[in-house]
């Protein structure tokens, strides 16, 4: 199974939000639907901005983190 690097976007909060998963939609349904106890509820609702696909699991994470050392 791939996995992705996905990045969504809040109009809300005007804000982007970077992860990693192996299934973007359910991972966009769970930020939708506040399952992760962190800021990102704040952005309900969320919407998919792009994704990558990636090899592997590690190569997913360091593109994650390459993406968030950009913003930083």
């Amino acid at each position: 199974m791939g996995y992705f690097v996905y990045i969504l976007y809040s109009e809300k909060i005007d804000r982007y939000y970077t992860g990693t998963s192996h299934d973007v939609n359910l991972r966009l349904k769970r930020h939708n639907e506040g399952y992760y106890d962190n800021w990102s509820s704040q952005g309900i609702p969320w919407e998919i901005f792009k994704t990558i696909e990636c090899e592997d699991k590690t190569q997913a994470i360091k593109i994650e983190a390459q993406i968030k050392a950009m913003f930083r």
